[in-house]
């Protein structure tokens, strides 16, 4: 296999990975900012090399083939050998390059991750950054990694759902509950889940790290809850409790400042924000060099929860 590597040119690899993980040509052109024509050249000429479909293909659909399954975790270790051995010796040569893929939440609210990445560009100046938020929250974000996809991520899931990652705490928030005017648990001073079972919910929609540990509390309460309204922005959450669409449990964060909100007496259950890399394969060079600041405590990312 080593040998078939060898003889392979990375842009082959990189349009076989994208392909890949798509199971579209037309999806993997926009990720590689080509063209849809180029990319279906490429891998008929890699095809032909090796002398194997690596891909199933029909009108309707694209599939690896069985060398295709083989040939792929072969291909992702390859392109990551060559971005090790070039980030070495551009850093050697002319200081840090290349790329950082950082994913990051929907809304957190004045977390401190734009002046973590101005403090890392102006140590780093030839390295590109690239944020980006998943529109299944946290969830997509942990498989973006483990599918090489991001080299950071910052994530609000519990331990339990970040099997294959490295995941450092970076601190963790309470969850309030809040109810439009009038709401006949309004005047308590506290409440629990089993006080709102049977309520509507506002939340965010399904693989959001929040969404996640609510829906399997009140699974193990054996209360199922009906959520009726899903927003992605947590801060939108309070308007359309207001508006009467149900109630809500969140995080207690800034954004919420303005907010009437009750204490939710949950002993355990809490949003937790973490930072985290892909667990099987070191991270790169930009990636540690990253996570050396925040270890540093000169630029930090702490929760922003209300006071």
């Amino acid at each position: 296999m080593d040998a078939i590597i060898n003889a392979v040119e990375t842009r082959q690899l990189e349009c076989f990975v994208a392909v890949a993980e798509e199971l579209s040509f037309t999806r993997a052109a926009q990720r590689l900012y080509a063209v849809q024509s180029t990319v279906s050249a490429t891998i008929q000429a890699l095809e032909g090399e090796l002398g194997v479909k690596l891909f199933d293909r029909s009108t309707r659909r694209v599939a690896l083939s069985p060398a295709g399954k083989v040939f792929l975790p072969e291909a992702k270790a390859a392109l990551e050998a060559f971005d090790r051995a070039r980030d070495v010796v551009t850093d050697a040569s002319a200081g840090l390059r290349g790329s950082l893929r950082i994913g990051t939440l929907t809304s957190v609210g004045d977390l401190d991750l734009p002046d973590l990445l101005g403090a890392f560009h102006r140590r780093y100046p030839l390295v590109d950054l690239h944020v980006s938020v998943s529109i299944t929250g946290s969830t997509g974000l942990a498989e973006d990694l483990r599918q090489g996809r991001l080299d950071v991520a910052l994530l609000g899931l519990p331990e339990s759902d970040l099997t294959g990652l490295e995941a450092k705490l970076l601190g963790s928030a309470p969850f309030v509950a809040v109810l439009p005017d009038g709401h006949r648990l309004s005047g308590r001073r506290s409440l629990t889940l089993a006080d709102l079972a049977g309520e509507s919910f506002v939340d965010n929609p399904r693989g959001f790290g929040n969404r996640v540990a609510l829906d399997r509390a009140f699974e193990a309460l054996g209360a199922p809850r009906r959520v009726i309204v899903e927003v992605a922005d947590l801060r939108a959450v309070p308007s359309y409790v207001a508006a009467g669409l149900g109630v809500a449990v969140v995080p207690d964060l800034k954004l919420l400042a303005g907010v009437r909100t009750i204490p939710l007496d949950e002993p355990g259950l809490t949003w937790p924000l973490t930072i985290a890399t892909r667990g099987e394969r070191p991270p790169s060079r930009a990636a540690r060099l990253l996570l050396d600041l925040v270890d540093s405590g000169e630029f930090s990312l702490v929760i922003p929860a209300r006071t």
